[in-house]
């Protein structure tokens, strides 16, 4: 009788194991799983970005950082075209240094800087109000479970998901190593 089991469950295993649950149906993880809301209210889909090269940057409007943003915007029309996107998550966790609503932080950047890239609703990055996708980032190996310091730290997505690197506040937009790490998880073209 016991052999009887094992070999029915052994046969209801390997049965099981050839019938794969088609891809459509599994739930999507990491970044595919995401989705944001920017700061005219529209989604972005984290899946959208899966395929692309992804460069996310907690951002404020009145930080000593700030004016990386004119960097960020020439990264940006740089590298576009290859596979990049810059993704800016406005935060006011350090100094109080964002304190304006969605239309303020839009027009600022736009008239300021020229920025084109998404720029997402204003959230928390640290914290027990972390933006899933703060979470995700600071959660993932590269990420080392280590909070945000200050604004404008910046985090290198490759095409297939995943974190690749990990910049400080300091580091500017053109830095060799920040934009080396971009190029190289940039999608290749065939």
């Amino acid at each position: 009788m016991h052999t009887l089991l094992v070999t029915l469950l052994l046969a209801g295993g390997f049965a099981l194991a050839a019938d794969p649950v088609p891809a459509a149906e599994q739930a999507a993880t990491g970044l595919a799983a995401l989705e944001f809301t920017q700061l005219d209210g529209t989604k972005l889909a984290g899946a959208d970005l899966v395929g692309k090269t992804v460069l996310f940057v907690n951002v404020a409007s009145k930080c000593g950082y700030t004016p990386q943003y004119e960097g960020l915007q020439a990264l940006y029309a740089a590298h576009e075209a290859q596979g990049l996107v810059i993704v800016a998550q406005p935060s006011n966790q350090f100094g109080a240094q964002e304190p304006g609503d969605a239309e303020e932080i839009a027009s600022f950047c736009k008239l300021n800087y020229g920025v084109t890239f998404p720029l997402l609703e204003k959230g928390d990055v640290n914290g027990p109000k972390r933006t899933p996708l703060y979470a995700w980032l600071v959660d993932s190996k590269v990420g080392g479970h280590k909070n945000i310091r200050w604004n404008f730290e910046k985090f290198v997505v490759s095409p297939a998901g995943e974190v690749v690197a990990r910049f400080g506040s300091a580091t500017k937009p053109d830095d060799p190593k920040l934009v080396e790490a971009i190029t190289a998880a940039l999608p290749t073209r065939g």
